[in-house]
């Protein structure tokens, strides 16, 4: 981005960076473990889930390449260590369900990151209103597309 681009940000694009690499750091987790989840998952409906886990996983990847996008944007660079970014991600220990067929634990683990993710991108959509258009319409793209994918978790947990 050019000079202007980052002038019209009206906010600390320190303190700016270092929320959207936090948010690409969460999406970059959660990437990993639908990934891997698609991988390990078992039982009778395995094609299905491991399928929902796979896309799941390419959506966290966009959302993090998008991020990534707009932290060079504002002249900063996203975190390059994978220790750094376990760090910067605030989502903590992630534990799989023991049995691997257990889909509702698979579900559940899921959908508690996408919740992670509403406010997250809740919070950096109200923090940026007014102050930087174009992250705060990233921010509102980001949330509509994790409130979705929320619904969608909480639909599988009432089958």
């Amino acid at each position: 981005m050019g000079q202007k681009g980052r002038e019209i940000a009206k906010l600390d694009h320190k303190w700016l960076i270092n929320e959207l690499s936090k948010a690409y750091a969460f999406e970059w987790v959660v990437h990993y473990y639908a990934s891997l989840a698609s991988n390990i998952v078992s039982g009778l409906r395995t094609p299905v889930y491991a399928e929902l886990f796979k896309k799941a996983a390419e959506g966290e990847f966009e959302h993090a390449n998008k991020l990534a996008k707009r932290i060079a944007e504002l002249g900063g660079e996203p975190p390059f260590s994978m220790s750094e970014i376990e760090k910067l991600a605030g989502i903590g220990i992630i534990k799989f369900p023991e049995n691997r067929s257990d889909i509702r634990g698979f579900v559940q683990l899921f959908l508690k990151m996408e919740q992670h993710a509403i406010q997250l991108y809740s919070d950096l959509a109200e923090n940026t209103h007014n102050k930087d258009i174009v992250t705060h319409e990233l921010a509102e793209d980001l949330l509509a597309e994790e409130v979705a994918e929320e619904e969608e978790y909480e639909n599988m947990l009432r089958e």
